[in-house]
């Protein structure tokens, strides 16, 4: 059944109802649907027409989300509906993100249901994934108050653009997320995400204030968000308003969905993005989507390689359980 949350919308006097889960503040008409075609006005209420119908189950390793930091080497239940708050030409998930809920084959999976599956499968954590879960927010918010009684963690893995109002809600028993910052130039996000980088930014610094674990993660896309003076100003505003110990991936794109005029990114590229960011003092950068020691983890004491990933799987692991490496250095790890 579709869900309502009265903390997320507002009915108007003409009858439309407007949502605050988002900054677009969308004003829906009457048996319309909002910007995320998943947020629907029933009758002067919004319903979310995704509750419980998820499109993707799956069962990742963790490392997949990408979080490097957070129950390293552990599995994690995925779970992801239709729709998105975002209009990203690069989007490397459209087929389920630019789709309405009606469009997608789906599965029944009610709140209970996805956190006996996550304790039957033996994953200790639920991550709310694949499309943007800000848009399922009802679904998400009532599994993982389940889960987090059943003893599980929650993940999010999300772009972040979420309204003040909505943000400590959603992310009320979240644990850990791991936020897509898409570049770091508002007019990027304009033209290429139909969205705006200023929310995004708010929320990293509030799931901060709040004791969520968050990893950030940009693609890196050839020519558009590549330049090194851009990285640089991510890179210093991550360290001034995050700080030196917030986990930071580059990751590759390749050509899909609206962009398949762009190359595919080099490893150097990320490379050299891995290394403007360590020199402006970011201790924990990776690389994803490629093959790499960039994908590993090195003490910034000492350089001794604690943990040894092969793409999504750990193969050595040299921290002890005092999170500490043998120089003394401690390492920030959850889990």
């Amino acid at each position: 059944m579709p869900a309502i949350d009265e903390r997320f919308f507002r009915t108007r006097p003409d009858g439309r109802v407007q949502c605050t889960l988002c900054p677009h503040y969308c004003r829906i008409p009457e048996g319309g649907m909002g910007f995320c075609y998943i947020h629907q006005n029933h009758k002067g209420r919004m319903v979310n027409v995704a509750y419980g119908k998820p499109t993707a189950v799956a069962v990742d390793p963790i490392e997949k989300k990408p979080l490097f930091h957070f129950l390293p080497g552990s599995t994690i239940l995925s779970i992801g509906t239709a729709g998105c708050n975002m209009g990203c030409k690069f989007c490397q998930n459209w087929d389920i993100s630019k789709a309405r809920a009606d469009q997608v084959r789906s599965i029944r999976l009610p709140p209970q249901a996805a956190v006996d599956l996550a304790v039957r499968e033996g994953c200790p954590s639920i991550a709310y994934t694949y499309n943007e879960p800000i848009v399922f927010a009802e679904y998400l918010m009532d599994i993982a108050v389940l889960a987090r009684s059943a003893g599980l963690k929650n993940v999010m893995v999300s772009n972040g653009y979420i309204t003040d109002e909505a943000l400590p809600h959603v992310f009320e028993n979240i644990d850990a997320a791991n936020i897509d910052l898409k570049a770091f130039d508002d007019h990027f996000y304009r033209k290429y995400t139909l969205s705006q980088i200023k929310p995004v930014l708010n929320t990293l610094v509030k799931l901060k204030e709040m004791g969520v674990w968050v990893e950030i993660t940009t693609l890196l896309i050839p020519g558009l968000n590549t330049d090194p003076d851009m990285i640089r100003k991510e890179s210093r505003w991550i360290l001034q308003n995050m700080g030196d110990e917030t986990p930071v991936h580059f990751s590759a794109f390749y050509p899909t969905y609206k962009m398949l005029d762009r190359p595919r990114t080099r490893a150097k590229t990320l490379l050299d993005a891995r290394r403007i960011a360590l020199d402006e003092g970011l201790k924990y950068v990776y690389v994803g989507n490629v093959l790499s020691e960039g994908g590993n983890t090195y003490c910034p004491g000492c350089g001794r390689l604690l943990i040894e990933r092969s793409w999504h799987t750990v193969t050595k692991y040299n921290i002890g359980t005092d999170h500490k490496c043998t120089c003394g250095e401690t390492i920030p790890i959850i889990g």
